[in-house]
């Protein structure tokens, strides 16, 4: 007679990757914010600025990149391809905060943002159309702020969501380095 403990061999959960931990959270989370950016443009109508847009690009790179590393991680990827991966995603948002910052600068007055969003407006058309064109055209200025909470614009909270993601492809990074 057997005891139970001898027949069932010991239960021991599979270790998860610091990579696969890693990018998933990342993918996700980047998934989620640009849903609500685009929950605030098309159900709130809060139309977004130049810089605004390109603030999404960053995003449009990180999921489906993030998402690749993951199933590389997965899949037990070499890690030299994990790393990159996850370098990849630091560097994009690191670079996606550097922009929000930039934007959170102009909306507060600390310097002057890109003209084509921020400086007068130069070409109107021929007189004939411009009526036509200022009950269609709805300029979106990147220096005022179209929505505040707890006193950040969502150029600031993109700041912090895309430092929050480069902190944890970094520690996903590290992590999967020394192992």
């Amino acid at each position: 007679m057997t005891t139970q403990s001898a027949a069932i061999p010991a239960f021991k959960p599979a270790g998860t990757s610091p990579a696969l931990t890693a990018s998933v959270l990342v993918t996700l989370i980047a998934t989620v914010t640009i849903a609500g950016a685009w929950f605030f443009q098309l159900v709130l109508e809060i139309l977004p600025c130049p810089l605004c847009l390109e603030q999404r690009y960053a995003y449009y790179l990180v999921i489906p990149l993030g998402a690749l590393t993951a199933i590389a991680a997965r899949s037990s990827a070499p890690r030299p391809l994990l790393l990159a991966g996850l370098t990849i995603l630091v560097l994009a948002t690191l670079a996606n905060a550097g922009l929000g910052a930039y934007h959170s600068g102009v909306e507060w007055g600390f310097w002057k943002g890109p003209t084509d969003c921020s400086g007068p407006v130069v070409n109107l058309g021929n007189a004939g159309d411009l009526f036509s064109r200022l009950d269609t055209v709805k300029v979106v200025r990147c220096d005022e702020v179209q929505w505040r909470f707890l006193g950040l614009s969502l150029a600031g909270y993109n700041v912090l969501i895309s430092l929050l993601m480069a902190a944890i492809a970094a520690w996903g990074f590290v992590r999967t380095a020394k192992r």
